[in-house]
Protein backbone atom coordinates (compact mmCIF):
# COMPACT_ATOMS: atom_id res chain seq x y z
CA UNK A 1 0.00 0.00 0.00
CA UNK A 2 1.37 3.40 -1.01
CA UNK A 3 2.21 5.72 1.85
CA UNK A 4 -0.36 8.44 2.44
CA UNK A 5 0.94 12.00 2.31
CA UNK A 6 -0.62 15.19 3.67
CA UNK A 7 0.48 18.43 2.04
CA UNK A 8 0.50 21.54 4.20
CA UNK A 9 0.57 24.95 2.51
CA UNK A 10 2.77 27.42 4.39
CA UNK A 11 3.06 31.24 4.18
CA UNK A 12 5.28 32.56 1.41
CA UNK A 13 4.17 30.04 -1.22
CA UNK A 14 6.00 27.31 0.62
CA UNK A 15 4.67 23.87 1.45
CA UNK A 16 5.70 20.65 3.14
CA UNK A 17 4.68 17.05 2.63
CA UNK A 18 4.00 15.15 5.85
CA UNK A 19 3.63 11.36 6.04
CA UNK A 20 0.32 9.99 7.35
CA UNK A 21 0.68 7.05 9.71
CA UNK A 22 -2.01 4.44 10.16
CA UNK A 23 -2.51 2.34 13.27
CA UNK A 24 -4.44 -0.91 13.54
CA UNK A 25 -7.49 1.07 14.68
CA UNK A 26 -8.53 4.66 15.21
CA UNK A 27 -7.65 7.87 13.42
CA UNK A 28 -4.84 8.31 10.94
CA UNK A 29 -2.04 10.44 12.36
CA UNK A 30 -0.08 13.11 10.51
CA UNK A 31 3.63 12.95 11.35
CA UNK A 32 4.63 16.58 11.91
CA UNK A 33 8.11 15.86 13.30
CA UNK A 34 9.75 17.52 10.25
CA UNK A 35 7.61 20.65 10.46
CA UNK A 36 10.17 22.35 12.70
CA UNK A 37 12.65 22.37 9.84
CA UNK A 38 10.36 24.88 8.14
CA UNK A 39 10.26 27.09 11.24
CA UNK A 40 6.80 26.07 12.46
CA UNK A 41 5.28 24.10 15.34
CA UNK A 42 1.69 23.13 15.96
CA UNK A 43 -0.42 24.72 18.71
CA UNK A 44 -2.61 22.21 20.55
CA UNK A 45 -3.50 23.19 24.16
CA UNK A 46 -4.00 20.08 26.26
CA UNK A 47 -2.59 17.92 23.41
CA UNK A 48 -6.18 16.99 22.49
CA UNK A 49 -5.27 16.47 18.82
CA UNK A 50 -1.69 15.29 19.30
CA UNK A 51 -0.42 11.72 19.43
CA UNK A 52 2.48 11.95 21.88
CA UNK A 53 3.65 8.38 21.40
CA UNK A 54 3.15 5.09 19.60
CA UNK A 55 1.57 2.44 21.83
CA UNK A 56 0.21 -1.10 21.51
CA UNK A 57 -1.37 -1.35 24.98
CA UNK A 58 -4.85 0.21 25.07
CA UNK A 59 -7.31 1.41 22.45
CA UNK A 60 -10.39 3.57 23.08
CA UNK A 61 -13.16 4.54 20.67
CA UNK A 62 -15.26 6.94 22.69
CA UNK A 63 -17.93 7.35 20.02
CA UNK A 64 -18.63 3.61 19.89
CA UNK A 65 -18.01 2.92 23.58
CA UNK A 66 -15.04 0.60 22.98
CA UNK A 67 -12.15 -0.07 25.36
CA UNK A 68 -9.59 -2.73 24.42
CA UNK A 69 -6.53 -3.90 26.33
CA UNK A 70 -4.09 -5.56 23.92
CA UNK A 71 -7.12 -6.17 21.69
CA UNK A 72 -9.36 -7.75 24.35
CA UNK A 73 -12.67 -5.98 25.19
CA UNK A 74 -12.84 -4.66 28.74
CA UNK A 75 -16.18 -6.32 29.49
CA UNK A 76 -14.75 -9.76 28.68
CA UNK A 77 -11.70 -9.11 30.85
CA UNK A 78 -13.79 -7.83 33.76
CA UNK A 79 -16.12 -10.84 33.72
CA UNK A 80 -13.76 -13.70 32.85
CA UNK A 81 -10.29 -12.55 33.90
CA UNK A 82 -8.53 -11.76 37.17
CA UNK A 83 -6.60 -8.60 37.95
CA UNK A 84 -3.23 -10.35 37.87
CA UNK A 85 -4.18 -12.05 34.60
CA UNK A 86 -4.79 -8.55 33.21
CA UNK A 87 -1.54 -7.28 34.74
CA UNK A 88 0.41 -9.95 32.86
CA UNK A 89 -1.43 -9.05 29.64
CA UNK A 90 -0.68 -5.33 29.99
CA UNK A 91 2.97 -5.89 30.88
CA UNK A 92 3.84 -8.62 28.37
CA UNK A 93 1.34 -8.19 25.54
CA UNK A 94 -0.27 -11.64 25.60
CA UNK A 95 -2.41 -13.67 27.99
CA UNK A 96 -0.30 -16.01 30.13
CA UNK A 97 -0.38 -19.78 29.97
CA UNK A 98 -1.35 -21.56 33.17
CA UNK A 99 2.33 -22.07 34.04
CA UNK A 100 3.20 -18.45 33.27
CA UNK A 101 0.24 -17.22 35.30
CA UNK A 102 1.12 -19.35 38.33
CA UNK A 103 4.72 -18.12 38.24
CA UNK A 104 3.59 -14.50 37.85
CA UNK A 105 1.19 -14.75 40.81
CA UNK A 106 3.88 -16.42 42.93
CA UNK A 107 6.37 -13.64 42.15
CA UNK A 108 3.84 -10.92 42.99
CA UNK A 109 3.05 -12.61 46.31
CA UNK A 110 6.76 -12.81 47.16
CA UNK A 111 7.05 -9.03 46.82
CA UNK A 112 3.97 -7.88 48.78
CA UNK A 113 5.82 -6.88 51.95
CA UNK A 114 7.57 -3.52 52.17
CA UNK A 115 10.78 -2.77 54.01
CA UNK A 116 10.03 -2.46 57.72
CA UNK A 117 11.59 1.01 57.84
CA UNK A 118 8.89 2.30 55.47
CA UNK A 119 6.68 2.32 58.57
CA UNK A 120 8.78 5.14 60.00
CA UNK A 121 7.96 7.38 57.04
CA UNK A 122 4.32 7.32 58.08
CA UNK A 123 5.19 8.61 61.54
CA UNK A 124 6.26 11.86 59.90
CA UNK A 125 2.77 12.48 58.51
CA UNK A 126 0.02 14.20 60.46
CA UNK A 127 -2.85 11.90 61.39
CA UNK A 128 -5.23 13.99 59.28
CA UNK A 129 -2.97 13.94 56.19
CA UNK A 130 -4.79 13.05 53.00
CA UNK A 131 -4.05 9.42 52.03
CA UNK A 132 -3.01 10.54 48.53
CA UNK A 133 -0.37 12.83 50.04
CA UNK A 134 1.03 9.90 51.98
CA UNK A 135 0.88 7.51 49.02
CA UNK A 136 2.66 9.97 46.75
CA UNK A 137 5.47 10.57 49.26
CA UNK A 138 6.00 6.96 50.30
CA UNK A 139 5.96 5.65 46.72
CA UNK A 140 8.72 8.04 45.74
CA UNK A 141 10.66 7.02 48.85
CA UNK A 142 10.77 3.39 47.70
CA UNK A 143 13.69 4.35 45.47
CA UNK A 144 15.81 4.66 48.61
CA UNK A 145 15.00 1.08 49.64
CA UNK A 146 15.18 -0.83 46.35
CA UNK A 147 18.32 0.49 44.73
CA UNK A 148 18.92 -2.78 42.89
CA UNK A 149 16.18 -1.95 40.37
CA UNK A 150 16.91 1.68 39.50
CA UNK A 151 18.97 1.21 36.32
CA UNK A 152 16.24 1.94 33.78
CA UNK A 153 18.58 1.01 30.91
CA UNK A 154 18.62 -2.59 32.19
CA UNK A 155 15.54 -4.61 31.08
CA UNK A 156 15.92 -6.89 34.11
CA UNK A 157 15.84 -3.92 36.48
CA UNK A 158 12.71 -2.64 34.73
CA UNK A 159 11.00 -5.99 35.21
CA UNK A 160 11.96 -6.21 38.89
CA UNK A 161 10.67 -2.66 39.46
CA UNK A 162 7.41 -3.58 37.73
CA UNK A 163 6.88 -6.56 40.03
CA UNK A 164 7.71 -4.55 43.12
CA UNK A 165 5.31 -1.73 42.31
CA UNK A 166 2.39 -3.99 41.36
CA UNK A 167 3.02 -6.12 44.47
CA UNK A 168 3.59 -3.39 47.05
CA UNK A 169 1.01 -0.80 46.03
CA UNK A 170 -1.89 -2.56 47.84
CA UNK A 171 0.28 -2.75 50.96
CA UNK A 172 1.14 0.96 50.81
CA UNK A 173 -2.47 1.93 50.05
CA UNK A 174 -3.75 -0.04 53.04
CA UNK A 175 -1.04 1.49 55.24
CA UNK A 176 -2.26 4.97 54.25
CA UNK A 177 -5.74 4.02 55.43
CA UNK A 178 -4.65 2.33 58.65
CA UNK A 179 -2.47 5.27 59.61
CA UNK A 180 -5.31 7.74 59.02
CA UNK A 181 -7.68 5.82 61.33
CA UNK A 182 -5.08 5.03 64.01
CA UNK A 183 -5.07 1.26 63.56
CA UNK A 184 -1.99 -0.99 63.36
CA UNK A 185 -0.67 -1.91 59.94
CA UNK A 186 -1.68 -5.35 58.72
CA UNK A 187 0.86 -7.60 57.04
CA UNK A 188 -0.01 -9.03 53.61
CA UNK A 189 -1.55 -12.50 53.48
CA UNK A 190 -0.19 -14.55 50.63
CA UNK A 191 -2.92 -17.16 51.04
CA UNK A 192 -5.40 -14.65 49.59
CA UNK A 193 -5.71 -13.36 46.06
CA UNK A 194 -4.76 -9.80 45.12
CA UNK A 195 -8.12 -8.20 45.95
CA UNK A 196 -8.75 -10.34 49.04
CA UNK A 197 -5.32 -9.49 50.40
CA UNK A 198 -6.02 -5.78 49.98
CA UNK A 199 -9.34 -6.07 51.80
CA UNK A 200 -7.61 -7.99 54.60
CA UNK A 201 -4.96 -5.28 55.00
CA UNK A 202 -7.65 -2.58 54.91
CA UNK A 203 -10.17 -4.04 57.32
CA UNK A 204 -8.36 -6.75 59.26
CA UNK A 205 -7.21 -6.18 62.85
CA UNK A 206 -4.74 -8.21 64.93
CA UNK A 207 -7.30 -9.20 67.57
CA UNK A 208 -9.49 -11.34 65.32
CA UNK A 209 -9.28 -13.21 62.00
CA UNK A 210 -10.55 -11.45 58.90
CA UNK A 211 -12.79 -13.48 56.61
CA UNK A 212 -13.09 -12.22 53.03
CA UNK A 213 -16.60 -11.96 51.63
CA UNK A 214 -16.35 -13.45 48.11
CA UNK A 215 -18.87 -10.99 46.62
CA UNK A 216 -16.98 -8.01 48.05
CA UNK A 217 -13.71 -9.55 46.92
CA UNK A 218 -14.98 -9.94 43.36
CA UNK A 219 -16.32 -6.39 43.38
CA UNK A 220 -12.90 -5.07 44.42
CA UNK A 221 -11.26 -7.25 41.76
CA UNK A 222 -13.49 -5.70 39.11
CA UNK A 223 -12.77 -2.18 40.34
CA UNK A 224 -9.06 -2.96 39.93
CA UNK A 225 -9.58 -4.41 36.44
CA UNK A 226 -11.79 -1.59 35.19
CA UNK A 227 -9.33 1.10 36.30
CA UNK A 228 -6.09 -0.64 35.27
CA UNK A 229 -5.39 1.45 32.17
CA UNK A 230 -7.09 4.09 30.04
CA UNK A 231 -4.65 5.00 27.30
CA UNK A 232 -2.82 8.38 27.24
CA UNK A 233 -4.66 10.21 30.03
CA UNK A 234 -3.06 12.92 32.17
CA UNK A 235 -1.43 10.65 34.75
CA UNK A 236 -0.18 8.10 32.19
CA UNK A 237 1.27 10.90 30.09
CA UNK A 238 2.90 12.28 33.25
CA UNK A 239 4.54 8.92 33.95
CA UNK A 240 5.81 8.75 30.37
CA UNK A 241 7.05 12.36 30.54
CA UNK A 242 8.93 11.71 33.79
CA UNK A 243 10.25 8.39 32.49
CA UNK A 244 11.55 9.96 29.29
CA UNK A 245 14.24 11.73 31.33
CA UNK A 246 15.50 8.41 32.71
CA UNK A 247 14.00 8.99 36.16
CA UNK A 248 13.72 5.90 38.35
CA UNK A 249 10.42 3.96 38.21
CA UNK A 250 9.33 4.81 41.76
CA UNK A 251 9.72 8.54 41.06
CA UNK A 252 7.76 8.14 37.81
CA UNK A 253 4.86 6.38 39.53
CA UNK A 254 4.88 9.00 42.31
CA UNK A 255 4.55 11.63 39.55
CA UNK A 256 1.60 9.70 38.13
CA UNK A 257 -0.04 9.59 41.56
CA UNK A 258 0.40 13.36 41.91
CA UNK A 259 -1.27 13.91 38.54
CA UNK A 260 -4.10 11.50 39.34
CA UNK A 261 -4.80 13.40 42.57
CA UNK A 262 -6.20 16.34 40.59
CA UNK A 263 -10.00 16.62 40.89
CA UNK A 264 -10.37 16.80 37.10
CA UNK A 265 -8.75 13.38 36.79
CA UNK A 266 -8.85 10.86 39.62
CA UNK A 267 -11.34 12.54 41.91
CA UNK A 268 -14.48 11.77 39.90
CA UNK A 269 -15.92 9.06 42.15
CA UNK A 270 -15.15 11.12 45.24
CA UNK A 271 -16.94 14.09 43.63
CA UNK A 272 -19.88 11.80 42.90
CA UNK A 273 -20.25 10.91 46.59
CA UNK A 274 -20.02 14.57 47.58
CA UNK A 275 -22.83 15.30 45.12
CA UNK A 276 -24.98 12.58 46.71
CA UNK A 277 -24.30 14.13 50.10
CA UNK A 278 -25.38 17.53 48.76
CA UNK A 279 -28.66 16.09 47.45
CA UNK A 280 -29.11 14.30 50.77
CA UNK A 281 -32.43 12.50 50.28
CA UNK A 282 -34.60 10.98 47.56
CA UNK A 283 -37.32 13.62 47.91
CA UNK A 284 -34.85 16.35 46.86
CA UNK A 285 -33.86 14.61 43.62
CA UNK A 286 -36.47 16.36 41.40
CA UNK A 287 -35.08 19.73 42.53
CA UNK A 288 -31.54 18.74 41.56
CA UNK A 289 -32.62 17.16 38.29
CA UNK A 290 -34.11 20.50 37.30
CA UNK A 291 -30.92 22.26 38.35
CA UNK A 292 -28.91 19.84 36.19
CA UNK A 293 -31.14 20.57 33.18
CA UNK A 294 -30.81 24.33 33.63
CA UNK A 295 -27.79 25.39 31.56
CA UNK A 296 -27.56 28.61 33.60
CA UNK A 297 -27.27 26.73 36.90
CA UNK A 298 -23.68 25.84 37.91
CA UNK A 299 -24.80 22.52 39.45
CA UNK A 300 -23.65 19.44 37.54
CA UNK A 301 -24.55 15.81 38.10
CA UNK A 302 -21.26 14.03 38.79
CA UNK A 303 -20.81 10.43 37.65
CA UNK A 304 -22.93 10.82 34.53
CA UNK A 305 -21.52 10.95 31.01
CA UNK A 306 -17.80 10.86 30.22
CA UNK A 307 -15.46 13.22 28.45
CA UNK A 308 -14.06 10.37 26.30
CA UNK A 309 -17.09 8.11 25.88
CA UNK A 310 -19.83 9.79 23.86
CA UNK A 311 -21.81 6.59 24.12
CA UNK A 312 -22.21 4.27 27.12
CA UNK A 313 -19.04 3.79 29.17
CA UNK A 314 -18.17 0.11 28.44
CA UNK A 315 -16.87 -0.31 31.97
CA UNK A 316 -20.12 0.92 33.52
CA UNK A 317 -22.24 -2.05 32.45
CA UNK A 318 -20.08 -4.52 34.39
CA UNK A 319 -19.75 -2.14 37.31
CA UNK A 320 -23.51 -1.65 37.44
CA UNK A 321 -24.13 -5.38 37.80
CA UNK A 322 -21.44 -5.59 40.47
CA UNK A 323 -22.88 -2.59 42.31
CA UNK A 324 -26.31 -4.18 42.57
CA UNK A 325 -24.75 -7.49 43.70
CA UNK A 326 -22.89 -5.70 46.52
CA UNK A 327 -25.90 -3.70 47.68
CA UNK A 328 -28.04 -6.84 47.67
CA UNK A 329 -25.42 -8.78 49.63
CA UNK A 330 -24.76 -6.13 52.28
CA UNK A 331 -28.31 -4.79 52.62
CA UNK A 332 -26.83 -1.46 53.63
CA UNK A 333 -29.29 1.02 55.10
CA UNK A 334 -27.87 4.28 53.81
CA UNK A 335 -30.01 7.15 52.44
CA UNK A 336 -27.22 8.22 50.08
CA UNK A 337 -27.29 4.82 48.39
CA UNK A 338 -31.05 5.23 47.99
CA UNK A 339 -30.38 8.58 46.32
CA UNK A 340 -27.83 6.95 44.01
CA UNK A 341 -30.18 4.18 42.91
CA UNK A 342 -33.01 6.63 42.21
CA UNK A 343 -30.67 8.85 40.22
CA UNK A 344 -29.60 5.83 38.21
CA UNK A 345 -33.23 4.94 37.45
CA UNK A 346 -34.01 8.48 36.29
CA UNK A 347 -30.88 8.74 34.13
CA UNK A 348 -31.72 5.49 32.34
CA UNK A 349 -35.35 6.51 31.69
CA UNK A 350 -35.47 10.32 31.39
CA UNK A 351 -35.44 11.53 27.78
CA UNK A 352 -33.17 14.47 28.67
CA UNK A 353 -30.41 12.17 29.92
CA UNK A 354 -30.93 9.63 27.15
CA UNK A 355 -30.79 12.25 24.38
CA UNK A 356 -27.57 13.71 25.77
CA UNK A 357 -26.18 10.23 26.53
CA UNK A 358 -25.62 11.14 30.16
CA UNK A 359 -25.48 7.55 31.32
CA UNK A 360 -24.04 6.60 34.73
CA UNK A 361 -20.33 5.98 34.28
CA UNK A 362 -17.82 3.72 36.02
CA UNK A 363 -17.05 6.37 38.66
CA UNK A 364 -20.71 6.53 39.68
CA UNK A 365 -20.91 2.80 40.37
CA UNK A 366 -17.43 2.31 41.83
CA UNK A 367 -18.01 5.16 44.29
CA UNK A 368 -21.26 3.59 45.47
CA UNK A 369 -19.59 0.18 45.85
CA UNK A 370 -16.70 1.55 47.87
CA UNK A 371 -19.03 3.52 50.14
CA UNK A 372 -21.14 0.42 50.72
CA UNK A 373 -18.03 -1.60 51.56
CA UNK A 374 -17.01 1.00 54.12
CA UNK A 375 -14.14 2.69 52.32
CA UNK A 376 -13.99 6.45 53.08
CA UNK A 377 -14.09 8.89 50.16
CA UNK A 378 -10.55 10.07 50.93
CA UNK A 379 -9.35 6.59 49.91
CA UNK A 380 -11.17 6.46 46.57
CA UNK A 381 -8.35 8.03 44.55
CA UNK A 382 -5.78 5.92 46.41
CA UNK A 383 -7.56 2.79 45.19
CA UNK A 384 -7.66 4.30 41.71
CA UNK A 385 -3.87 4.77 41.90
CA UNK A 386 -3.42 1.21 43.15
CA UNK A 387 -5.42 -0.09 40.18
CA UNK A 388 -3.72 2.15 37.63
CA UNK A 389 -0.14 1.37 38.71
CA UNK A 390 0.12 -1.57 36.32
CA UNK A 391 -1.05 0.59 33.42
CA UNK A 392 1.50 3.26 34.27
CA UNK A 393 4.26 0.66 34.52
CA UNK A 394 3.21 -0.97 31.23
CA UNK A 395 3.45 2.37 29.41
CA UNK A 396 6.72 3.24 31.14
CA UNK A 397 8.25 -0.11 30.10
CA UNK A 398 6.88 0.17 26.56
CA UNK A 399 8.43 3.61 26.13
CA UNK A 400 11.85 2.50 27.39
CA UNK A 401 11.71 -0.67 25.29
CA UNK A 402 11.18 1.31 22.09
CA UNK A 403 14.43 2.05 20.24
CA UNK A 404 15.38 5.68 19.87
CA UNK A 405 13.04 7.06 22.52
CA UNK A 406 13.80 10.66 23.44
CA UNK A 407 13.25 12.94 26.39
CA UNK A 408 9.92 14.70 26.02
CA UNK A 409 10.22 18.40 25.23
CA UNK A 410 6.92 20.09 24.28
CA UNK A 411 7.17 23.43 22.50
CA UNK A 412 5.27 26.62 23.30
CA UNK A 413 3.68 29.66 21.74
CA UNK A 414 5.54 32.48 23.46
CA UNK A 415 3.42 35.58 24.13
CA UNK A 416 5.64 37.39 26.65
CA UNK A 417 7.75 40.50 26.22
CA UNK A 418 10.21 40.74 23.34
CA UNK A 419 13.88 41.28 24.21
CA UNK A 420 14.46 44.47 26.23
CA UNK A 421 17.32 46.06 28.16
CA UNK A 422 17.65 45.59 31.91
CA UNK A 423 17.32 48.75 34.04
CA UNK A 424 19.42 48.94 37.21
CA UNK A 425 17.53 49.30 40.50
CA UNK A 426 18.71 52.87 41.17
CA UNK A 427 17.47 53.98 37.74
CA UNK A 428 13.92 52.55 37.95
Amino acid sequence: MAEKIAKLELPGNDSIELPVKQGTAGYDVIDISKLGSKGYFTFDPGFLATASCESAITYIDGDKGILLHRGYPIDQLAVDSSYLDLCYLLLYGELPSKAQYDKFVSTVRNHTMVHQQVEFFFRGFRRDAHPMAMLCGVTGALASFYQDSLDVADPKHREIAAFRLVSKMPTLAAMCYKYSVGQPFQYPRNDLNYAGNFLSMMFGVPCEPYVVNPIIERAMERIFILHADHEQNASTSTVRLAGSSGANPFACIAAGIASLWGPAHGGANEACLKMLEEIGSVDRIPEYIEKAKDKNDPFRLMGFGHRVYKNFDPRAKVMRETCHEVLSELKVDDPLLDVAMELERIALEDEYFISKKLYPNVDFYSGIIMKAIGIPTSMFTVIFALSRTVGWIAHWKEMLDQPGHKISRPRQLYTGEAERNFVKLQDR
